[in-house]
């Protein structure tokens, strides 16, 4: 998800709880996690949306994740807004770019001495099949297909961050959301975290057919964040 909110009105990272490696503007070091996450991340020749982010869910994903492992997050960005599954396929542009860009990000962890404890990936996208109308089967073959070369070069885990409604047409959107809520349930290495998307619209949180008023990402960033650390909590630390 690249995030069309508004970065003033985003939580702020506690110092030493989050960090973005910056793999396309300065590979050299690590920053400090802060809204907009990844606007800086453009490359011509992979996912390249300049000026387009503006405040997204990582901040608060971030804080509540912490909140409960206590366990720094290093994010990368790989999000391009408005992007199809098709894009994505193994052997594109898009795909590519961010398994180099998580290729970056260890190496530099490696040298530097950083313990890595896990790699996961956060996945929301899904609005641009909708509003193409994909058959829900579709879309389940060609995500399975992005996951299966992703999850080869590193993340252990995919965790889901449902799409919600198109504000003026409720149901354009149903069968992508169908096709998550079953892929998740059949994927092994794929979790369902949020679907808090789906109310928005109901709390007047989005500024527009598409796109959410910053309030709504830090409800689904911090749902999602909650989530994704029971998971791990319980499924990956559960014996030490």
């Amino acid at each position: 998800m690249a995030g069309r909110g508004t970065a003033s009105e985003a939580p702020v990272v506690p110092k030493g709880h989050g960090y973005e490696f910056r793999a396309i503007s300065d590979p050299s070091g690590l920053y400090d996690l802060v809204e907009p996450f990844g606007a800086d991340e453009n490359n011509p020749s992979g996912i390249c949306e300049p000026g387009r982010k503006t405040g997204s869910l990582v901040s608060s994903f971030v804080i509540e994740y912490y909140s409960l492992t206590k366990i720094p997050v290093v994010g990368v960005s790989a999000s391009k807004g408005g992007s199809s599954i098709n894009a994505w396929q193994p052997g594109g542009s898009y795909l590519k770019d961010a398994i180099d860009r998580l290729d970056s990000a260890s190496h530099y962890l490696i040298r530097h001495d950083y313990q890595i404890r896990k790699k996961f990936m956060v996945w929301c996208q899904g609005e641009t099949d909708g509003d193409q109308e994909m058959p829900p089967d579709e879309y389940q073959i060609k995500l399975r297909k992005m996951l299966d070369a992703m999850l080869t070069k590193g993340p252990e885990m995919c965790f889901l961050i449902r799409i919600g409604n198109q504000r003026d047409l409720p149901g354009q959107y149903s069968g992508i959301i169908q096709a998550q809520t079953d892929f998740c349930k059949n994927y092994k290495k794929a979790v369902l975290v949020s679907t808090k998307f789906a109310e928005m619209s109901a709390r007047n949180l989005m500024k527009d057919s598409f796109h959410y008023r910053q309030e709504a990402y830090n409800l689904v960033g911090s749902e999602a964040g909650r989530n994704t650390a029971l998971y791990i909590l319980h499924q990956f630390y559960k014996a030490v």
